[in-house]
């Protein structure tokens, strides 16, 4: 893990699509992942399970309750932690995570993550909740919802009053309520990215595919691809989920730093569907920096094969001009093929069978390690 301080400028952005804003019957989703410049991010497969009633389940730091079933996720997460910054399960459900500030306490001892409420499927004590139903809408490290709320704690609004934020009566605006006052130096730049990402998306209405997402998450002039100092986005999400319940849902992730420079690489559940071993970094059992307390005194390798494959061709790529403009071009490619893929499967122009497709994402992290050869 990176060293990290309070003074960290927080990042990430996310974006979804809904018909008609999309160019097909479907919703697209989009996520950057933006952390400390030498964080390692896995793509991490789990198969459904079903689980011994009363059993305990470790999540970073805590331990909880066990549920009973758990479905098939597919997830990208910082490498030293049990949650997730973003994924999916089998049911085509995603989900990516913001770092807000709010007018809330940060509570003192060891909880769960943000990042393990996500994987766990569950919220913060207080919430609010906005349904969208059509068009296309992006947040960034903001409280976005503001008085259009479609469901939300039954305790937000006493708790509010209670605290003296709100009066009790006339709207109830939730950004505004809950926001602080003086916001720090790091949630206005998340505004101008937040504005930023609208536009980009007015700008696509109604032709929003995973393509056109994936150019939202490269896009570096409006600091949505993030490349500055210590931080950087160092993981990408682009999610296609159908309205035709009998289409599969295509999640493409990157597992590696910086989306200008990284290739989305398709994953479907199914039969054949299985950890990529390339994309998973090694593990440290009892001796991890963050089993042993007091916590991060040292600090280990993480680096998956793929991370390591890519952080050579970055070099390459900045280094030597032509082979680095033919590098790219194969991670174009294979990109690209990809999306074909995706785009012959929904339109019943590709039928492989169920083993074929669970094995495509490990098929495209092979021949992308082959292309770093």
């Amino acid at each position: 893990m990176a060293s990290w301080s309070p003074d960290t400028p927080c990042s990430c952005d996310c974006f979804v699509s809904v018909p008609p804003a999309s160019a097909i019957p479907a919703v697209i989703f989009a996520k950057n992942s933006d952390r400390p410049r030498d964080e390692v991010q896995e793509v991490v497969f789990v198969p459904a399970g079903t689980h011994t009633p009363g059993s305990r389940l470790q999540c970073t730091y805590i331990e909880v309750e066990q549920v009973l079933k758990t479905h098939a996720v597919i997830l990208s997460r910082p490498s030293w932690l049990w949650g997730a910054e973003m994924g999916a399960n089998e049911h085509g459900v995603c989900i990516g995570n913001e770092a807000v500030w709010t007018k809330e306490p940060v509570g003192e001892g060891e909880a769960l993550l943000g990042m393990d409420l996500l994987r766990c499927g569950s919220c913060p004590p207080l919430w609010a909740a906005q349904r969208i139903q059509e068009g296309a809408r992006n947040i960034s490290n903001q409280l976005s919802v503001g008085t259009d709320i479609s469901a939300e704690h039954p305790e937000l609004r006493t708790h509010a009053q209670a605290q003296g934020w709100w009066g009790g009566q006339g709207t109830f605006d939730f950004a505004q309520v809950f926001s602080l006052t003086q916001q720090p130096v790091r949630m206005e730049a998340a505004k101008a990215r937040f504005q930023a990402g609208r536009e980009l998306l007015q700008q696509q209405k109604g032709g929003i595919t995973a393509e056109v997402m994936m150019d939202i998450l490269r896009n570096k002039e409006s600091g949505i691809c993030m490349d500055s100092g210590g931080f950087r986005t160092t993981a990408s999400m682009v999610s296609i989920l159908p309205q035709d319940p009998t289409q599969p849902c295509i999640h493409f992730l990157t597992a590696t730093p910086d989306p200008s420079r990284s290739v989305f690489k398709p994953f479907i559940f199914g039969a054949g569907a299985a950890q990529a071993p390339q994309v998973l970094s090694p593990t440290f059992g009892a001796q991890d920096p963050i089993r042993t307390v007091p916590r991060f005194q040292t600090q280990v390798d993480r680096r998956h094969t793929l991370y390591r494959e890519h952080q050579k061709a970055l070099g390459l790529m900045d280094r030597e001009q032509d082979q680095g403009q033919q590098l790219r071009q194969k991670q174009r490619d294979l990109e690209q093929e990809g999306l074909e893929a995706a785009r012959g499967l929904l339109a019943g122009e590709w039928a492989p069978p169920p083993q074929e497709l669970g094995g495509l994402f490990q098929a495209f992290v092979e021949r992308e390690s082959q292309a770093y050869a």
